[in-house]
């Protein structure tokens, strides 16, 4: 099994504040996307950030899905978008995760599993596990993103292996979400080089420029 030695160089800056996050999300309207008022996103995060800093404000997937969110991402001025043969998005839903029966919730101790680079979800769930986090679903790496941009670097990018599409039969499908930087090839176009990109991988394959994102918890 690949080395699992953290690399420190890798570490990222802490997240902004919660109210800082709150206004992040009302300027791109994402209150709107979930029908939520403003005040009502920064009541929540002035609750919240008295409970203490370090932690994501997240919109539940089912008031603002991944396809209505992805645009909003930014990377050298250029927004990011779902790969065209993942128009399923909106369908994965939370694997082997929880989330909070609220419209708005916070995710704390979020790392980007750079030190899982090149394992498969395969191996990487039960390592998670072990270790008591619990994988980001899409949505969640999608706020991380939109709230801390450099969370994505060319070669330091992440599955969110927290959403899994089932089939009508009952089994799982094989693609798993991932957040990465496009390379303008393909279908992609090239006009989208260097665009964040929502796509995905097979279960079982090893990318070595894609880490986890896991957190420690979960809470409304």
């Amino acid at each position: 099994m690949p080395d699992t030695t953290p690399d420190p160089s890798t570490v990222l800056p802490a997240l902004p504040a919660l109210s800082a996050q709150a206004e992040r999300l009302i300027d791109l309207g994402v209150h709107e996307i979930a029908g939520l008022s403003a005040d009502e996103i920064r009541t929540f995060a002035a609750r919240a950030g008295a409970e203490g800093g370090g932690a994501l404000l997240a919109v539940h997937q089912d008031r603002a899905p991944a396809s209505a969110l992805a645009p909003s991402l930014r990377r050298d001025g250029k927004p990011g978008f779902v790969v065209v043969d993942m128009s399923d998005v909106d369908e994965f839903a939370p694997y082997a995760v929880e989330l909070p029966d609220a419209p708005l919730y916070v995710v704390t101790g979020i790392d980007r599993g750079d030190h899982m680079a090149n394992w498969s979800p395969d191996e990487a769930l039960p390592a998670l596990t072990k270790e008591d986090r619990t994988p980001l679903v899409l949505t969640e790496g999608v706020h991380w993103v939109l709230q801390q941009p450099e969370a994505l670097e060319r070669n330091l990018c992440f599955m969110t292996i927290g959403s899994r599409l089932r089939k009508p039969n009952g089994t799982l499908d094989a693609r798993t979400p991932a957040i990465w930087i496009s390379n303008g090839t393909g279908r992609d176009g090239r006009e989208r080089r260097n665009a964040p990109k929502v796509g995905w991988c097979w279960w079982n394959n090893r990318h070595t420029w894609l880490g986890f994102a896991s957190a420690t918890g979960r809470r409304a």
